[in-house]
């Protein structure tokens, strides 16, 4: 009988990045999410989800859930979110939507193929 190989699930990471390159923007202020397909130690990128910013500095509406619910919808799919900082009501809401939170700066691909050993 021949050894069988289990193949490592791929799984999608959003990303809040300024240029591409790093993990380097706040998740309220993000405009955009990239999103990468990360298997077997390698983050490809895959699709960019663009989305109204969490962050409006309206005194009126503060806290944005409605946004927080769009966001969250746009990145469907996605196991985790990549940012270099995040507020703690939008992480506690990402939380119930069941998306994993993770503040962390650095470069994206080697990042996520670091962070994909946790998740």
């Amino acid at each position: 009988m021949l050894p069988v190989r289990i193949k490592e699930a791929a799984m999608l990471i959003a990303v809040a990045s300024k240029d591409g390159k790093e993990i380097n923007q706040h998740f309220g202020h993000a405009e955009r999410f990239l999103i990468y397909d990360v298997e077997q130690g390698e983050a490809r990128l895959v699709d960019e989800k663009k989305v109204e910013r969490y962050c409006s500095f309206d005194p009126e509406h503060p806290l944005r859930g409605h946004v927080l619910r769009s966001i969250a919808e746009a990145l469907e799919g996605c196991r985790a979110v990549v940012t270099a900082q995040m507020g703690e009501h939008p992480r506690s809401e990402l939380e119930k939507m069941g998306v994993e939170p993770f503040v962390v700066a650095g470069p994206i691909k080697q990042t996520l193929a670091e962070l994909a050993k946790i998740l």
